[in-house]
């Protein structure tokens, strides 16, 4: 069986009509309250959080033991043409990566790039650069604990498919930079299909038993592609039930991040459909 931090990307919506100025330390004591254990901290739009408040909540989140991640700014590409594009968006992975040390976040996930006119070798030795750099730039800064997380992309335009996405991982080699999988976007990557199976095999064949972090939420076919829009979990596209079927047969540690726009209503159901197949919910109300 696999053991599982399940939780929603950013504050989740009970706590927000709880409270409308809800913000992360609501988000994480309703995400305890309800029986989820983790929570991506969402800084998509810019990192607005302070130090002091990075440590707030770490400190809620190790007391409620709920794990916290974070997602870095949406404005980020590793392989823009304009040199100071691909600087501001280190600055923004730097921000990203000292809060979430700050707060004991595990991972920040962030999407690397797009191909442009580089093409996808000439995108990944741009990458792979730039992630070589940022790591340098957290040894100097002391940042030991929480990893760069290059997440697997939607689109054919985008920097992160699988293979290049986990070779890129491989060939870095520090446990500080991991791969995180986005189910969707795999699903919506290879048009509309996906082999849980085969993705689970190819992480261990790269990776072996480290422990794995994902992001779930299905997607929408639109002008003749399957995008990367969020929907909820009963479209089915891709379905959760088969993952949650095949990780009963993993010994591995998971962490999974709803991103449907349900998000801890499809977290928990997410959560008792991996109860059903037998898998664990780490330190949950079961």
């Amino acid at each position: 069986m696999a053991r599982v931090y399940i939780g929603p990307a950013g504050v989740p919506i009970g706590a927000r009509e709880r409270k409308k100025s809800a913000g992360t330390l609501d988000g994480i004591r309703y995400v305890s309250e309800v029986g989820l254990n983790a929570m991506e901290v969402e800084f998509v739009q810019g990192v607005r959080m302070n130090r002091e408040a990075a440590q707030e909540a770490g400190e809620l989140a190790r007391e409620l033991g709920v794990r916290l991640s974070v997602h870095a700014p949406y404005f980020i590409n590793l392989c823009s043409e304009e040199a100071e594009k691909v600087e501001a968006s280190i600055k923004r992975l730097q921000e990203s990566l000292d809060r979430g040390e700050t707060m004991g976040a595990t991972v920040v996930v962030f999407h690397p790039a797009y191909y442009g006119k580089l093409g996808p070798e000439g995108c990944y030795n741009a990458v792979k650069d730039a992630v070589l750099r940022i790591l340098d730039w957290m040894r100097e800064s002391g940042i030991t604990h929480v990893r760069l997380g290059l997440e697997v992309m939607a689109r054919k335009s985008q920097f992160g498919s699988l293979e290049e996405t986990f070779r890129l991982v491989r060939e870095v080699n520090n446990p500080q930079v991991v791969a995180v999988i986005d189910w969707g976007h795999v699903y919506a990557r290879n048009g509309g299909s996906i082999d849980y199976r085969a993705v689970l095999n190819m992480w261990r064949e790269y990776f072996g038993d480290q422990p794995m972090h994902t992001h779930f939420t299905c997607v929408k076919y639109k002008n003749g592609e399957w995008v990367d829009e969020h929907e909820p979990m009963d479209t089915n596209n891709p379905p959760f039930e088969p993952l949650a079927r095949e990780l009963a047969g993993e010994d591995i540690e998971i962490t999974i991040i709803n991103e449907s726009p349900l998000l801890e209503k499809d977290a928990l159901r997410m959560k008792d459909i991996l109860i059903k197949y037998g898998n664990k919910i780490v330190g949950a109300n079961q």
